[in-house]
């Protein structure tokens, strides 16, 4: 199975990082946030790989390109250039990188990808949220319920502690950044049939809007509910928060 990792887009909230690379390029770790993706769906079996590019795309072309020698033993012969790969760590990914346009919205570049995907089922996702998902389950789960779309149903923390008020103003009870305060939400992480495609229009449409709307309503979009990490990179707090994660070695996400 092929998954979409949609890459294209400008990343304004992080502009601190997306001034000089795509946001899927910014790095937690030492790695870009694509690379944690990539290592979360190869962890699952999906190893072949649809990337939709746009903005600096060239970015995420050079990282891959370059790949597979910074991942090597390397010997050079300085004087002829010949040089030799002694062995490597490289991963076991097939990669294909689409150019979707610099101003195309996440419905046009799936749709601009479609032609790569061999008319099978796929997965799709975003390039700058890190989850510990059970692709295999999701994955499982869509096969079973025989629709359209699948997407992953989760229920962030609540940016803020809840104050509960009563008529007199006594404060009743006070929750400190509830789980529950917004209800479940798009969590990112989608399994599609070809004919979900067919929902998009055009360059224009954004796959969050009219597709995922018009799926709902012609009963072809199930929930997959997922109870564990998930976390998007949208801010520099929110990279900041990643890396000290990261840094206690025990990263959610990190599963391979």
């Amino acid at each position: 199975m092929k998954a979409v990792i949609l890459a294209g887009g400008l990343g304004t909230r992080i502009a601190e990082e997306s001034d000089t690379k795509p946001k899927p390029m910014v790095e937690v770790g030492g790695r870009p946030l694509l690379w944690h993706i990539m290592k979360t769906y190869a962890r699952h079996g999906v190893r072949d790989f649809v990337i939709c590019l746009g903005y600096k795309g060239y970015v995420i072309k050079e990282f891959f390109f370059n790949y597979y020698r910074h991942m090597s033993d390397m010997q050079i012969d300085l004087r002829t250039g010949d040089h030799q790969i002694l062995n490597s760590q490289s991963e076991d990914w097939r990669i294909t990188l689409v150019d979707t346009g610099a101003d195309t919205m996440t419905g046009g570049r799936l749709k601009r990808a479609a032609k790569y995907l061999d008319g099978e089922t796929f997965c799709l996702t975003y390039g700058d949220g890190l989850a510990d998902v059970d692709i295999g389950a999701e994955i499982a789960a869509h096969r079973c319920h025989g629709k359209l779309a699948t997407v992953l149903a989760v229920q962030p923390p609540g940016r803020f502690g809840v104050l509960n008020i009563d008529a007199s103003q006594h404060v009743t009870s006070f929750v400190e950044k509830p789980k529950d305060e917004i209800g479940w939400i798009n969590g990112g992480f989608f399994v599609l049939e070809p004919g979900a495609i067919d929902y998009v229009k055009d360059d224009a449409t954004s796959w969050e809007k009219e597709p995922l709307m018009k799926l709902a309503e012609d009963g072809q979009l199930n929930a997959f509910n997922h109870l564990g990490f998930w976390q998007p990179c949208d801010t520099l707090r929110d990279k900041r928060e990643l890396e000290a994660l990261w840094a206690t070695g025990k990263a959610p996400w990190h599963v391979w």
